[in-house]
């Protein structure tokens, strides 16, 4: 373990997803009710326990996985998405559940979403001097929040983007990735960004201007700007669409102001498995075998 604390701060919902759909539904409960989802999401939690001996963890829950504050915003906003299986959705309170049972701190909300509840808890412990955090999740957004403290983690690719990785990636610094998402939007949570525009494009213009707000109050430089490809073009989608940017770039945005109580770094540490809590839900859950796994009890 490194002798500087560590702050795992994890996006459940991927890891919760990946689970249900790649492990058979023959996995049953004892009262006959689908449980591969619990123990997908367990078996991956105890893997990354295992691997990365975290000092500190906090496991962050999507409690809506279709609507947020961000559609009173936006109504269209992962409106493209479908309804989570009724099968699937049943398993979300055992796997917050899990999360605790394993150890770690846990935190949902209905109108915030994981990736706010992550964010607000790295601003919370901004001050904190000599910590480290490691977001663990599969969601590009949240490469906004790397810094040179915070690195990203897609456990199931076995990739972790610091800065200089971020830009190798998308092309644009940590800083500047919801400026990206603006122009270029993001199909995935049907961010719409501005038609006509990509990410290379986004990424050209913002090494020119910096950031969305900075390229619009210059606008009128877009037209003769050198070795812009279709510069003139460019100028005109643009102003046309000045306000889907700034909007995009807002849903794109975590916010940092989520409830996540009186949280401070004491409250994410990470003391091991709850013998009780993980026994009565192995019982219920009918996993025989998964705490055989668990390496570390409080």
């Amino acid at each position: 373990m490194s002798a500087e604390p560590t702050v795992y701060l994890i996006d459940a919902s991927p890891y919760i997803f990946r689970a249900y759909f790649s492990l058979p539904d023959s996995l049953r409960g004892p009262a006959g009710q689908p449980v591969q989802a619990v123990y997908g999401f367990a078996s991956f939690l105890l893997k990354l326990i295992a691997d990365e001996s975290p000092s500190h963890l906090a496991v962050t829950f999507d409690r809506s996985l279709t609507t947020s504050f961000r559609n009173d915003l936006y109504p269209a906003y992962k409106a493209q998405r479908a309804l989570p299986p009724p099968e699937l959705e049943a398993q979300l309170a055992a796997c917050e559940e899990m999360a605790a049972a394993l150890g770690a701190a846990t935190f949902v909300d209905l109108v915030y979403e994981a990736d706010d509840l992550i964010a607000t808890l790295r601003a919370r412990l901004e001050g904190e001097p000599g910590v480290r955090f490691v977001v663990v999740t599969s969601d590009k957004d949240l490469a906004q929040l790397v810094d040179l403290r915070t690195s990203l983690y897609d456990f199931g690719k076995g990739m972790r983007l610091t800065p200089p990785e971020v830009f190798a990636k998308f092309g644009v610094r940590p800083d500047q990735v919801t400026d990206l998402l603006g122009l270029a939007g993001d199909a995935v949570d049907n961010i719409p960004g501005i038609s006509g525009i990509g990410g290379k494009t986004a990424a050209d213009l913002l090494s020119r201007f910096g950031h969305l707000e900075e390229l619009y109050e210059r606008l009128e430089e877009v037209r003769e700007a050198p070795g812009l490809r279709g510069a003139k073009s460019l100028y005109v989608k643009l102003k046309a669409g000045r306000e889907i940017a700034l909007l995009s770039k807002r849903l794109a945005t975590v916010a940092r102001d989520a409830p996540v109580g009186k949280a401070g770094l004491a409250d994410l540490a990470y003391r091991g498995a709850d013998r009780e809590a993980v026994a009565a839900l192995c019982d219920r859950l009918g996993f025989k075998t998964l705490r055989d796994r668990i390496s570390r009890w409080r």
